[in-house]
């Protein structure tokens, strides 16, 4: 699944997710110096994202912030950004009708959310991207991250996704200016 990924260099300013089609879900991640294998949503991409709906937003986001497992490295993750670590009861809202919705919530929360700690190491790494914060559009869609990859590939509920590896070297290019052109 690698690609060519040059892991130094400059910061990245723009990547683009390319797809052969908007079904489709397997695709590439390519920049100046980068070209790798990355998969997003099940449903492919749309202009029409809704909470739920399995896709990818179209358009441009930039990395807001991120988060890493501080149990599964040695040391930080290097990043162009601060990674803050992830701890056990970190949760992200769901729920259009909740005053949370689409923003970080610990857990146990009462409304609808996601576990940020997971075990299936996806969200080992996971950067935040800017679809619907600000301003936010109760249920047009959340939590839409750039994260790891399963070994499988296998679709991602909207998200975008690389091999760990890729990921890897990839993070020290990026910052808070990276654009991310989905479509």
């Amino acid at each position: 699944m690698h690609g060519k990924l040059k892991p130094k260099g400059a910061a990245l300013t723009r990547l683009h997710v390319r797809v052969r089609s908007p079904r489709v879900t397997l695709g590439r991640l390519v920049g100046a110096g980068v070209d790798t294998a990355a998969v997003i949503g099940r449903s492919g991409l749309t202009a029409l994202k809704r909470e739920g709906d399995g896709a990818s937003p179209r358009g441009s986001f930039r990395i807001v912030g991120g988060f890493y497992r501080a149990d599964r490295f040695g040391v930080r993750p290097r990043a162009g950004f601060p990674l803050r670590p992830l701890r056990p009861d970190d949760g992200w809202c769901d729920e259009p009708a909740d005053r949370n919705y689409n923003r970080p919530v610990r857990r146990p929360y009462p409304r609808s959310h996601e576990a940020m700690w997971r075990e299936d190491r996806v969200y080992d790494v996971v950067l935040i991207l800017d679809f619907n914060l600000r301003p936010r559009v109760r249920g047009g869609g959340s939590a839409i991250f750039f994260h790891l990859a399963h070994a499988d590939f296998r679709p991602t509920a909207g998200c975008l996704a690389l091999d760990r590896a890729d990921m890897l070297k990839l993070l020290p290019r990026l910052s808070e200016r990276t654009v991310i052109v989905f479509g």
